[in-house]
């Protein structure tokens, strides 16, 4: 198996017909064909159905695109990084966040990949923990800042910061005062969770405590905006950050205690696939991020404290 067979089996792929993926490629049906039955021969599996009209991907063919997109992304990367050596950086970078994240530095990292690195096509992406997970898992995005990943070989993570949980809600639903409320205490109150799973994680990672609350929560849900609406209307509280809805908390409308016995806190992760090749302009997004990240802590924008 080589990258002109890999090439070619995507062209398919994604025409479904061997003409289409023929002037894709610009090279003969007869030809596409013959490279098709090749890899076939060769991996021992058939990865299309022939059809009148079209090919139709098998599971063996599902399987192997999910593979080949992966590889072929990496030598295009390969390539694009290679050629840059010595000119000005570019390429594409793809940045995925949990919310509280791009809150605190999204449009600053806009700014700064504009003026710094006019040439590099960037993306960011906005989504909770969990989901930027399975976006980084899928290869959507390169790189990712999230919170409590699960243990995994294929995750490189590095612990950026470590935030303070605090319970947040309209004071009719968590008390007028400021003082400190204990974890059982706030078990009593109507609990807007993230859904179970890797969602919920970011919140806590401690699963006996994180099943309290799951037991306990009025609803679940996986939308900021949701949330966000829900609090305002006094339908529950919710554990999080100061960050997470300082807006509501400056203007008022929403009031906010540390919570103890125990303190809660969750971790930053810096996360990249560990099978994936860097890149000149991915190695200056990352030290870009964590630079912004920095800055934002020690300017107190951020609420949090830097993990070494």
């Amino acid at each position: 198996m080589d990258f002109r067979q890999l090439k070619y089996f995507e062209a398919i792929f994604e025409h479904g017909t061997l003409t289409g993926a023929a002037e894709n490629v610009r090279v003969a049906p007869s030809a596409l064909s013959h490279h098709l039955s090749n890899l076939e021969t060769e991996l021992g599996v058939s990865l299309f159905r022939r059809k009148p009209r079209g090919m139709e991907p098998t599971a063996a063919g599902q399987r192997l695109h999910e593979h080949s997109k992966l590889i072929l992304k990496a030598l295009d990367s390969a390539r694009a990084d290679l050629q840059e050596a010595g000119q000005e950086i570019s390429g594409n970078v793809s940045v995925g966040m949990a919310y509280s994240a791009v809150k605190a530095i999204g449009v600053g990292l806009a700014q700064r990949m504009i003026a710094d690195f006019p040439r590099v096509n960037f993306a960011l992406s906005e989504s909770l923990s969990g989901a930027t997970f399975m976006q980084l898992m899928r290869s959507e995005v390169d790189l990712a800042l999230f919170y409590n990943p699960p243990p995994d070989p294929q995750l490189r993570a590095t612990p950026v910061l470590e935030e303070r949980m605090v319970l947040v809600g309209r004071r009719e639903i968590i008390g007028e005062s400021s003082d400190p409320i204990s974890f059982n205490q706030l078990l009593d109150l109507p609990i807007i969770l993230l859904r179970q799973g890797l969602s919920a994680r970011a919140i806590i990672d401690d699963a006996n405590l994180l099943k309290k609350l799951e037991t306990r929560a009025k609803l679940q849900m996986n939308s900021v905006q949701a949330i966000t609406g829900s609090l305002e209307a006094g339908l529950g509280c919710v554990i999080g950050t100061t960050l997470f809805m300082r807006d509501q908390i400056d203007s008022g409308a929403l009031h906010f205690r540390a919570i103890i016995e125990p303190e809660l806190s969750r971790t930053l992760y810096l996360c990249e696939l560990t099978d994936r090749p860097s890149t000149y302009a991915l190695e200056a997004v990352r030290d870009l991020v964590l630079d912004l990240v920095s800055n934002a802590v020690l300017n107190k924008d951020w609420e949090a404290t830097l993990i070494e």
